[in-house]
Parts: structure tokens; C-alpha cells; sequence
């Protein structure tokens, strides 16, 4: 790993659980890992039920764009998290996979949005942990 860690945060459709993680994992870690977020079939624009849900921690995702998940983005990655993208995700031996089981957000409301991330949340503060172990 380089002197700045890099995470990539891969889901279907780069519109709710990859968003909310990367942009935890932005905030949380305060710039000191790079972060990308990708998605297999991107949609259109982000789940609106993440965009509320993230805002109730006061972090501002409504602006952020789904993104295609490409090759290069994974190459430039210390640790890559798919999050149900199954066998579309790309493979190189060597890096660091992690996979989070965690709901799909796409159709449900703020109510149902919020355990989701809250698990992200959590699963993230491990993340930065593990990769700034002097910063915990």
C-alpha cells in the first residue's frame, strides 16, 4: 500500500450503499484514504432515501453521480468492497477484497435506509481502523 490507502466501494447501481459508504468513509477517515465508488449497471442518479438518510448525519451526497465501474479503478485500489455486485466485479490476485452483505436501499424509504447505514457506518470506522491503525 502506498502512503495514502485507497478503498473502492462497488454496489449494482452506484446509488445507494456504495455512495453512502464512500462518503462515510471520506468523512470519517478526513481525506487520509483516497475513496472511489463504482457500480456494475449504474442508475440514473442516487436513491433519494440515501441522499435524506446521509444528510441526517450531515453529510451532502444529493450532488454525487453514479459511476461505471472500470478496470483501472479497481487496479488503483488498496482494498476493494463489493456490496452484492456478484460475479461482475473484476478479480486481480493480490488485492484485498472485502465483501459487505447488506441490504439494497433502491426502493425503500428513509426509515428502512437508515440500518443500512448505520451498518455501513460501522463497518467503515473498522475499515479505518485497519488501514490507520496510529490514528485509533
Amino acid at each position: 500500500m502506498s502512503d495514502k490507502p485507497s478503498v473502492l466501494f462497488v454496489c449494482v447501481h452506484n446509488a445507494g450503499r456504495s455512495q453512502m459508504a464512500a462518503a462515510l468513509l471520506s468523512h470519517l477517515s478526513q481525506g487520509a484514504i483516497e475513496v472511489r465508488s463504482a457500480g456494475s449497471e449504474p442508475a440514473d442518479k442516487v436513491n433519494p432515501a440515501a441522499v435524506a438518510a446521509m444528510a441526517e448525519l450531515g453529510i451532502d451526497i444529493a450532488a454525487e453521480k453514479p459511476k461505471i465501474l472500470t478496470d483501472q479503478a479497481v487496479q488503483d485500489s488498496d482494498v476493494v468492497v463489493t456490496m452484492g455486485c456478484g460475479d461482475t466485479c473484476p478479480f486481480y490476485p493480490g488485492k484485498r477484497y472485502e465483501d459487505w452483505k447488506l441490504d439494497d436501499p433502491a426502493g425503500k424509504g428513509v426509515e428502512s435506509v437508515r440500518p443500512i447505514r448505520d451498518d455501513i457506518k460501522g463497518r467503515v470506522e473498522a475499515l479505518i481502523a485497519d488501514l490507520l491503525p496510529a490514528r485509533t
